[in-house]
């Protein structure tokens, strides 16, 4: 395998973002309806790289290749979010997690992304007691690469104005 590693959302990167996410087989589980227009991603995104919201945001490389993205937030952050989950304790939530090159689809990096990026970027923090990933409930693929490194099923949620229910999966502290 080769190497991952992940940089900071950057400006430069938002042409990028733009082909991953009006890719089909990334809109099939990201934002489905959503048409990704240079002012959509600079409405959605240019806020995450400008530190104006609390959300760690990151392209994924693979032997230098950026081939993705995932984003990453303290649940205490987003009250409203953290309550409906009713998580217990510190956890940060993995987000739009996705990978956008298509030669790259179906590798199985998926699972090794994330393990990286739970590895550095989760659990760095010695004050977070677990990570918790939401996919859709349907989203087969995502699910079995999630519970390859460990993640649980915890519950099915529907959050209000949500199109799709969020199927929870949470990995502790101690299971990694």
């Amino acid at each position: 395998m080769g190497n991952i590693t992940f940089n900071e959302l950057a400006e430069e990167d938002f042409k990028l973002l733009q082909k991953w996410l009006n890719a089909d087989f990334v809109k099939k589980w990201c934002y489905k309806s959503m048409i990704w227009s240079d002012d959509v991603i600079i409405k959605m995104f240019a806020p995450y790289v400008l530190k104006e919201m609390p959300v760690n945001s990151f392209t994924i490389s693979y032997d230098e290749v950026k081939i993705g993205y995932i984003q990453s937030a303290l649940l205490v952050d987003f009250p409203d979010y953290y309550d409906w989950l009713q998580i217990d304790g510190e956890a940060i939530d993995v987000s739009l997690m996705f990978i956008g090159e298509k030669e790259y689809i179906h590798k199985g990096l998926g699972s090794l992304v994330l393990k990286k990026f739970v590895d550095e970027n989760v659990f760095n923090n010695v004050n977070i007691n677990k990570c918790i990933i939401c996919p859709e409930p349907t989203n087969i693929i995502a699910i079995k690469s999630y519970e390859k490194i460990g993640f649980k099923y915890t519950k099915t949620i529907q959050i209000p104005g949500e199109g799709e229910p969020y199927y929870v999966m949470e990995l502790p502290r101690d299971k990694i």
